[in-house]
């Protein structure tokens, strides 16, 4: 150890964090050569004994570690201040009523899908259902190394194109839903609030959660005056942590909001006219009169669009930071 590496206390947690990750990312490497060479010398053996049943084993070796290397390839590709953060994801349903809302609940079934396989934690923070059906918006937190360098790729705007299943016409129907992804900040990330600049509101949470949930007003709302940011979170039995949990999501919003702000700036700055990527249409989704999933930023294209919406997310993740580096 350096001398001296304590007297900076922040400092040197940060370095021992970046340390941390690295270090990770070495050990990955390490067992992506580990499992090659076993599956190098298990080919050997079935050569040899002419084993068939050895030689299957070696070939779901080979793609498990196929997918081990691709995985550590993209991790190598994180390069953003928070990416090994865990991430907040907020989906707000657009104009069209209904169509939008229930568009909305099939995202946030995609985020869900591609967490669980890919094994992430979630958490259901807060969800306002939608008047006939779907939701109106939802915010969810994804828990685990790289959710938000892997998810910051998802903000913007999904579009969605389909026969409407609450049309008696059959007729085809765009819908769109906004996407939003912060990460949660840790302690050494100083945003400023001014108590004056917020107001918190309580209120009875809805949905499930017992009895406990209907006969309190242990949901928090909290509205940033001067960006009009509101947040609220009702996952919570007990107000206080609730309070706690909404801050949170409000520093992440203020902080990737500041960041926007500072990249409009220096595009304009630099004469670049091109629009913001997360304030943008990012996404088609077709279901009619063909099927097709197409990313406008990288035009990467997927056709088979019901392993998309089932969490399949990994060519959109990975088009997307070859393309931003």
């Amino acid at each position: 150890m350096v001398q001296g590496f304590w007297d900076n206390q922040e400092k040197a947690r940060e370095i021992q964090k970046e340390q941390g990750l690295c270090k990770s990312l070495v050990d990955d490497w390490e067992a992506c050569r580990a499992a090659w060479e076993e599956a190098e010398l298990l080919l050997q053996m079935a050569e040899e004994e002419n084993d068939p049943e050895a030689g299957k084993e070696v070939a779901a070796l080979l793609d498990k570690l196929q997918s081990k290397v691709d995985a550590t390839e993209l991790e190598c590709m994180f390069t953003g201040e928070h990416d090994a953060n865990n991430a907040l994801i907020t989906i707000h349903a657009g104009a069209g009523g209904t169509e939008a809302q229930d568009w909305v609940s099939i995202l946030l079934r995609m985020y869900l899908r591609w967490a669980e396989s890919n094994g992430f934690k979630t958490e259901l923070l807060d969800q306002l259902p939608g008047d006939e059906a779907g939701i109106k918006s939802v915010t969810v937190m994804v828990t685990g190394r790289w959710a938000y360098g892997y998810l910051r790729s998802e903000m913007g705007i999904h579009r969605l194109v389909r026969i409407s299943p609450f049309d008696a016409s059959g007729r085809r129907h765009t819908s769109f839903a906004s996407v939003f992804i912060f990460p949660e900040l840790d302690d050494t990330i100083n945003v400023e609030i001014n108590d004056k600049d917020i107001r918190i509101d309580t209120f009875r949470a809805s949905g499930a959660g017992g009895q406990h949930v209907n006969k309190t007003s242990s949901a928090i709302r909290i509205t940033h005056m001067p960006s009009g940011i509101v947040v609220q979170c009702q996952n919570e039995r007990s107000q206080h942590r609730n309070k706690d949990t909404a801050m949170k999501m409000l520093k992440g919003h203020l902080y990737t909001r500041e960041q926007r702000l500072q990249k409009e700036s220096q595009q304009e700055l630099h004469g670049d006219k091109k629009e913001i990527a997360w304030g943008s249409q990012i996404r088609s989704y077709v279901m009619q009169p063909y099927r097709l999933v197409k990313d406008h930023r990288t035009n990467t294209e997927v056709g088979n669009i019901d392993s998309v919406m089932d969490g399949h997310l990994e060519p959109f993740i990975k088009a997307f930071l070859l393309w931003q580096n």
